[in-house]
């Protein structure tokens, strides 16, 4: 494993970490603890030490999870969740937007995670005019100060959103969460040199395209109900499929798997400073920390 510095927060993390939405029953896979205990610890062992989840992944149930798995090392492990969205149901989530409503999700999420403080607490994609919100951020910095957030930071919904990433100095945000992988690139000439002028961290969500960079897929297919990716329009899909076919001819080096190159190839990007691929087994925990090797 391979490990940067997460900008300005000075927190060490491992170049891969683990994203967890898949816990929160929205990718077709439903997790008992057991699998999740075995998954970190393995990801322990192969250096991974960051974790990022989220108030709706589930109503809380992936932070459910997590909590138990890491609770016999928490000091080991960096911890990264959200606050802004309120699950109802599959797919099915409302926006929380008043400071007493953001705190509360704050004090679920730590029971959740049988944690009495988490390392970063990041807005989840909210529109400019909630984002911008003053009373909100006062109370996170009150939590701050109270010592149940480390670092704050900005999982932001809009590659292209410099407005918000300009912003971050200001309001105290010292990371940036972002999509970003070989079939999305806007970061690189829209917020990522903002986050290299204000040493934000950044965290790159999605860099496998929600598994169409993972290799497994050729246009046409086809994902099952309860898979998120079934909602997914048509032609989107099967361009993206298309795009991808054609990398792996040009750009794949022969031998390395697609997915262990698509990981290794945000980590290219030095203002990149951890991917976060979900996985849904030990295997998948194992072939993503393989990515720095390619490095």
């Amino acid at each position: 494993m391979k490990y940067r510095t997460l900008g300005a927060t000075g927190l060490n993390v491992s170049v891969i970490g683990i994203g967890t939405w898949q816990f929160g029953g929205e990718w077709n896979k439903t997790f008992q603890q057991d699998e999740v205990d075995a998954m970190f610890a393995r990801g322990k062992e192969l250096g991974i030490n960051l974790i990022d989840t989220a108030e709706c992944y589930g109503d809380h149930l992936s932070e459910s999870l997590i909590g138990p798995a890491v609770a016999h090392d928490r000091g080991d492990w960096i911890i990264a969740t959200k606050f802004g969205h309120k699950y109802h149901g599959y797919l099915d989530r409302t926006e929380p937007r008043r400071p007493e409503d953001c705190l509360q999700q704050l004090e679920d999420s730590l029971k959740a995670l049988r944690t009495d403080y988490v390392d970063i607490l990041q807005y989840h994609s909210w529109g400019d005019n909630q984002f911008f919100d003053d009373d909100v951020m006062d109370a996170m910095h009150r939590a701050k100060q109270q010592g149940k957030i480390r670092h704050l930071g900005n999982s932001v919904s809009n590659n292209r959103n410099v407005k918000q990433v300009e912003a971050s100095q200001a309001r105290g945000i010292e990371t940036i969460q972002i999509i970003y992988n070989r079939l999305d690139r806007a970061p690189e000439d829209t917020t990522f040199p903002i986050c290299a002028q204000q040493n934000l961290g950044v965290l790159a969500r999605v860099p496998l395209a929600s598994g169409y960079l993972s290799g497994k897929y050729k246009p046409g297919a086809t994902f099952p109900p309860g898979d998120v990716r079934e909602g997914h329009k048509r032609e989107e899909v099967d361009r993206k499929l298309a795009e991808v076919q054609k990398i792996a001819k040009e750009e794949v080096p022969t031998g390395v798997p697609m997915a262990r190159w698509a990981l290794a190839w945000c980590l290219k990007n030095p203002i990149v400073t951890c991917v976060i691929p979900g996985c849904k087994d030990i295997g998948q925990v194992e072939e993503n920390a393989r990515a720095a090797e390619v490095l």
